[in-house]
């Protein structure tokens, strides 16, 4: 397929998903958007983290409230290519390109997939098919990849303090974090449960049980967890998948995001490494479309880059993920003194953070064929530097 023509298929308006559009958008790559929601804007999950990987500081966001800021802020060309009610049932791939089918019937043609559509990511399934279809004897990740130990029931509800609060309530198998914005707050009550890789659905029941079992807990010095869920907005309850996959594409099908890492979220980590995977491929993109070279081996290559790129700070950022969640829910001996003893003391917080959390954020990286204002200086320099 010739590189004027060169087309991706985003599976996902999710905040990644939006991010990978307004990134072609500027890249001059053409694209459509499948969503299989009714609405771009759904008042769903709870708050969202921007570390400095991405946006110079720390930033909670209700994610409702991200993806309006993602979609208004698109053009209304690049508007007008996402496409709602499109839930994709099947992809068909060769060395000419790749033809996605909704469960509409529609057909949507293009050189590429994206999949920006999240944990129960459709597109990995259809790509593992491809895969074993074509080489029933390969060593594939599994059809569940991800192992869950801990769910989390979340909450929005009107801000009832100063923006800007971080608290953690950490006990035995169970904790809290509460975090507020400028209109609303949010908690997130985590709770040890059986492992399973069969990510299940709650009912409301379920999620009342839940909050009633931590209704005592404090989530600030004043506030109780029954006290916030009384006035909420939304809440539900989902189990936190953890894993990160050995197979991020496949031909002409390439996941990001949830779709092949997956963390536990009490880091704030997962959207972070879900945009600078988006910034990783979409500069090999770029240059491969620049060269004229978008054969199939050339995006085998783009792909196997884009992995091998992202591995190290995937690792890191997953192992970081599950270090939190388990300190936080004190699961062992080791945990628990390490919680309340030791990170608990600002020197070595202040330590971990000027040692290892700095050097880690500083590798950011950044689109390399989009002009810009350098990011602010601080007391550690960027490693990779935004063109001017």
């Amino acid at each position: 397929m010739a590189a004027e023509n060169f087309k991706a298929v985003i599976v996902g308006g999710s905040p990644v998903g939006l991010v990978e559009a307004h990134v072609l958008y500027r890249a001059g790559i053409d694209f459509v958007v499948l969503e299989r929601r009714q609405s771009v804007i759904l008042n769903l999950r709870a708050a969202l983290i921007l570390t400095p990987h991405n946006s110079v500081r720390l930033v909670a966001f209700h994610r409702a409230h991200l993806v309006q800021v993602l979609y208004d802020n698109l053009l209304e060309e690049a508007k007008s290519k996402y496409f709602l009610n499109k839930k994709v049932v099947a992809i068909n791939s060769n060395d000419e390109g790749v033809c996605v089918t909704s469960d509409d019937g529609s057909i949507y043609e293009g050189s590429i997939v994206l999949s920006a559509d999240g944990v129960h990511s459709i597109v990995r399934n259809l790509m593992r098919d491809l895969a074993l279809s074509e080489h029933p004897k390969i060593d594939w990740d599994p059809k569940e990849p991800f192992t869950s130990v801990y769910k989390c029931l979340w909450a929005s509800f009107p801000c009832p303090s100063e923006p800007g609060a971080n608290f953690e309530t950490t006990s035995k198998d169970q904790s809290v974090m509460y975090l507020t914005g400028r209109e609303r707050g949010w908690i997130l009550l985590y709770d040890k449960s059986e492992p399973t890789n069969t990510l299940r659905s709650y009912s409301e029941k379920e999620v009342e049980e839940v909050a009633a079992k931590l209704a005592e807990f404090l989530v600030n010095e004043t506030l109780k967890v029954k006290d916030v869920v009384k006035e909420r907005f939304t809440w539900g309850m989902s189990d936190l998948g953890e894993g990160i996959l050995k197979h991020w594409s496949y031909g002409r099908i390439v996941l990001t995001g949830d779709a092949c890492h997956k963390f536990t979220p009490n880091a704030g980590l997962g959207l972070n490494n879900g945009i600078q995977d988006v910034v990783v491929l979409c500069n090999g993109l770029h240059q491969a479309v620049a060269d004229g070279k978008t054969d199939i081996a050339t995006l085998a290559k783009v792909f196997e880059k884009y992995q091998s790129d992202r591995a190290e700070a995937v690792e890191k950022d997953y192992k970081q993920s599950a270090l939190v969640t388990r300190l936080q829910t004190w699961a062992s001996g080791l945990y628990y003194f390490l919680s309340l003893f030791v990170l608990s003391n600002n020197f070595v917080a202040r330590f971990a953070t000027q040692f290892v959390v700095s050097p880690h954020i500083r590798k950011a990286r950044v689109l390399n064929f989009f002009r810009a204002t350098e990011l602010p200086l601080g007391n550690v320099g960027w490693q990779y530097a935004i063109p001017r």
